[in-house]
């Protein structure tokens, strides 16, 4: 694994995990209306460590992964935004692809905040040696994080069912 990956934006620094963040993953995970298009429930403190663990192994096992974000100004954790490779099973398949997602703290939604650390982190990642297309999925009912993807440049193309939920399919180039 190459050194930890940190990237500055004018607002934010985005930094992989670290196993201190373990408490503001949790207060970002049990937000009711932080996840309502991401999971059936808050989740646990034990699921809150595991995906934690997860996106800590991203980054040993494929040289990218997520995103610790916080906002230089507080120095305060506001969400996470990366790319993973989750093997998911959904049609069209999105093996060979880099898939990104970001959940950020509600409070901080409608700043700017998700599309500058998106760019950044895309910008970044095309850089590197093996930068794969990139691929999103986002439930059809999430009117902000559809009009999002498409302002960073992603493009629908396909929509399915995944997890008893209509799914849109975006690939970006």
């Amino acid at each position: 694994m190459s050194a930890p990956v940190v990237i500055e934006t004018e607002r934010l620094i985005l930094r992989p995990h670290v196993a201190d963040d373990w408490d503001a993953v949790c207060e970002l995970w049990s937000n009711a209306e932080t996840i309502r298009f991401i999971s059936d429930r808050p989740l646990s403190r034990e699921e809150c460590w595991t995906k934690l663990l997860r996106y800590m192994g991203l980054w040993a096992a494929l040289d990218f992964g997520y995103f610790a974000v916080i906002d230089k100004a507080t120095q305060k954790f506001i969400g996470e935004i990366g790319l993973a490779d989750f093997h998911r099973s959904i049609m069209p398949s999105l093996d060979g692809t880099a898939e990104m997602g970001w959940v950020l703290m509600p409070h901080i939604w409608g700043k700017g905040i998700a599309s500058e650390a998106i760019m950044a982190i895309l910008e970044w990642y095309s850089q590197t040696p093996n930068a794969r297309l990139v691929s999103c999925i986002i439930d059809r009912n999430n009117v902000g994080s559809v009009n999002l993807a498409v302002k960073c440049g992603f493009s629908e193309i396909a929509r399915t069912p995944y997890r008893d939920s209509e799914t849109i399919t975006f690939r970006r180039a």
